[in-house]
């Protein structure tokens, strides 16, 4: 066991569907190995990985943050997290929401809809994952960064992950110019989407089934590399 003063913030399971490569009593464990205090799930538009996690958590002395990640419609997504039941009770209201407006599996939100039903959530916003060609992050990021910056105020971070691709360094350059300007902190996550580096082969397999490719021309459909696991 050894002792880790790092929180994982984003944590994506196989209950997003297509998307996480490992079940959450999966998670919970190699985070418990890793001697995590705590660990949050973060599934898209989805808490369904929570109950699970949460029962693996309490063998393992280890603490579960109820959190999802919002894909909005008109906006950057966000990763919310509850700070009390009433707070639980609007997020699950809000994917409820929706979930009624599209077909099944799917869900269709708008950033008004976070801004109605935000009171008690802490929020994280999720950069874009690619630079222009001057280096900066799309002008539009910038415009709603500052919109999230009014609404949520004290309650909003700013996400910093490193991918180990080449414009790592300046995309942390740039968020870091950004923290200052809007004064939202920056929060480092890793953006889990499996325990372990051998589970990248499956993770690459579900995102050929989502995408309808191929293993052999998904090309940069898939992560370049096996660096999505917990640390």
């Amino acid at each position: 066991m050894r002792s880790s003063n790092y929180i994982e913030l984003q944590v994506t399971t196989n209950f997003s569907f297509l998307r996480g490569a490992s079940h959450p009593e999966e998670l919970v464990a190699q985070a418990a190995e890793f001697g995590y205090p705590l660990l949050a799930i973060t599934d898209r538009n989805s808490l369904a990985g929570i109950v699970r996690a949460h029962a693996a958590a309490r063998e393992k002395d280890l603490r579960v943050i109820v959190g999802c990640r919002l894909d909005l419609e008109n906006g950057p997504s966000l990763l919310a997290y509850p700070t009390d039941k009433p707070a639980y009770e609007r997020l699950c209201r809000l994917l409820t929401l929706g979930n009624l407006r599209t077909e099944k599996g799917k869900c269709e939100l708008q950033q008004e809809d976070v801004f109605t039903h935000a009171k008690g959530l802490k929020l994280i916003v999720l950069p874009p994952d690619k630079l222009n060609q001057s280096y900066h992050f799309p002008s539009g990021f910038k415009k709603h960064l500052g919109e999230y910056k009014s609404v949520f105020g004290g309650e909003l971070y700013l996400a910093a992950h490193r991918y180990y691709k080449a414009d790592d360094f300046k995309k942390l350059f740039r968020l870091t110019e950004l923290s200052g300007e809007f004064q939202v902190p920056l929060v480092a996550t890793n953006d889990v989407y499996y325990h372990h580096p051998l589970r990248r082969q499956l993770q690459d397999v579900v995102t050929c089934i989502r995408e309808k490719c191929t293993i052999y021309n998904a090309g940069l459909l898939l992560p370049e590399n096996a660096e999505r696991h917990l640390k």
